[in-house]
């Protein structure tokens, strides 16, 4: 069991390993559910994105403009783990 120090301001600090172990990056959330009896769970928090995000997220990043076969192979190939 690990022990964290709070901070006067409030403030917790995770070690590295604990980090590694929520699979948590630098610049990203953590999610904390507080239990009814006293305790927490602690989990990454990972990003629900939306169709309109996903939708733009390489516009204006390139003039080409792909077919719909050549997104449909694109898709295929992603889907089956190949690159």
């Amino acid at each position: 069991m690990e022990t964290l120090t709070v901070t006067a301001s409030g403030k917790v600090t995770f070690r590295k390993d604990v980090l590694q172990h929520l699979g948590v990056r630098p610049g990203e959330k953590i999610e904390l559910d507080k239990l009814p009896d006293g305790r927490v769970s602690l989990r990454a928090a990972r990003p629900t994105g939306t169709i309109e995000k996903f939708l733009g997220l390489l516009a204006g990043k390139t003039k080409k403009v792909a077919t719909l076969e050549e997104i449909n192979e694109a898709a295929a190939t992603g889907w089956a783990g190949q690159k």
